[in-house]
């Protein structure tokens, strides 16, 4: 199993590289290309948009192939899209290039959950699949700030090479190290969209989207809050990208272990209530440099300690649509970056300062919190006894 968890964990590294390392070149893409700014940045929403539309179409196909055969077309796209992608100079090839690779993107989540639920001993699942989570969280610390040296000190296009590169490397190690496996659910394609009929689903997503959005709210904007509120200089930025990428990489290790001891939803609950008690901290202290510092870091811990449970919970609640359910999952991720920078940018329109970021980011993050607090009366007042087992 600790080989497959590793196969899983080197394709979200992958996985994260391919998001957010443009994030650290566009400047170079746009001057390269000769395109705008702005242009370039909807290089960051055509990969979203390919997760969005790309999540649901390959959960409803895939389950006619073995998982390992699905998860290995959906890399082998990871590899075309960022292969295309280095070569394109044309803002129409970029912009589909991108397209292409964020398209298995939510599909990947998913298929990895279900293998990792089918091999791992009970009570270990949610473990396991935070061991998946883990590569794009240290792709975060690690992958995202070599790929930013690299295009600065070269080119842009090598950055998305490596990425290319590296995917092949992920085929590999799916072919040697993930197990020959099949979704057994024999569900017709509406059948898969039956637990949709269901509340407790739409819950979760709207948790895993108000969720993501109240972090992104402030964290689309870090440099500009660590810079003009907290005193940092640009130089700085570095380390402190590094330093919220070492709290995901920690938050998600810790939901881990947490998940032996505690519910999903517990966990998921307890991290929002302390990710919105740092956004308001941050309202307060965001001028103090240690203070930034270690809020940032909770808020960041907090992000990825939620993967893996609202993940798990998804499963548990989309009974015939796992695949469907995951992918879900991944398409209420990206959108909560789309909506969290929204009311982010929201804030800065009308004038105000960068310390107001958080008053937003604290509100999403609370409704985030409704929304699982009211899954679990719900899961408490009609099946009581599924409480007591998770």
């Amino acid at each position: 199993m600790k080989k497959t968890v590793f196969s899983l964990a080197l394709a979200t590294f992958g996985l994260g590289m391919a998001e957010f390392g443009i994030m650290g070149v566009l400047t170079e893409l746009a001057n390269n290309v000769g395109i705008s700014i702005p242009s370039a940045g909807h290089m960051i929403s055509a990969y979203a948009f390919g997760v969005v539309i790309g999540a649901p179409i390959m959960a409803l196909v895939s389950n006619r192939f073995s998982l390992k055969n699905t998860l290995l077309f959906l890399v082998a796209l990871c590899l075309v899209g960022n292969a295309i992608f280095t070569v394109s100079s044309s803002y129409t090839m970029l912009i589909i290039a991108r397209l292409i690779s964020g398209f298995p993107h939510g599909a990947i989540f998913g298929v990895g959950a279900i293998i990792l639920s089918k091999i791992a001993p009970p009570g270990k699942v949610t473990m396991a699949v935070a061991g998946m989570i883990a590569g794009m969280t240290v792709a975060n610390l690690v992958g995202i700030p070599l790929g930013t040296w690299i295009g600065h000190a070269f080119s842009w296009r090598y950055t998305f090479l490596l990425i290319s590169v590296f995917f092949a490397l992920v085929i590999v190690s799916v072919i040697v190290w993930v197990p020959s496996l099949f979704d057994t659910s024999e569900s017709r394609l509406s059948e898969q969209f039956h637990f949709l009929k269901k509340p407790e689903p739409w819950l979760i997503f709207a948790a895993t989207m108000f969720g993501n959005a109240g972090v992104f709210a402030w964290f689309s904007y870090v440099k500009p809050f660590m810079v003009n509120v907290s005193g940092f200089s640009e130089s700085a930025m570095t380390l402190i990208m590094m330093l919220m990428g070492l709290g995901m990489v920690l938050g998600n290790m810790f939901s881990g272990r947490l998940s032996v001891k505690f519910s999903p939803l517990r966990i998921a609950a307890v991290t929002e209530l302390l990710i919105m008690l740092a956004m308001l901290a941050l309202f307060v202290a965001g001028e103090s440099k240690v203070g930034a510092l270690s809020l940032g870091f909770v808020c960041c811990a907090g992000l990825f300690a939620l993967s893996a449970p609202l993940q798990i919970m998804l499963l548990q609640n989309a009974k015939g649509g796992e695949m469907l359910g995951a992918a879900g999952g991944q398409m209420a991720f990206n959108l909560g970056n789309a909506v969290g920078a929204w009311f982010g940018g929201l804030i800065i329109a009308f004038g105000f300062t960068y310390s107001y970021l958080t008053l937003p980011a604290a509100v999403l993050t609370f409704a985030a919190m409704t929304s699982l607090l009211i899954y679990g009366h719900r899961k408490t007042k009609h099946q009581p006894e599924q409480v007591v087992q998770h």
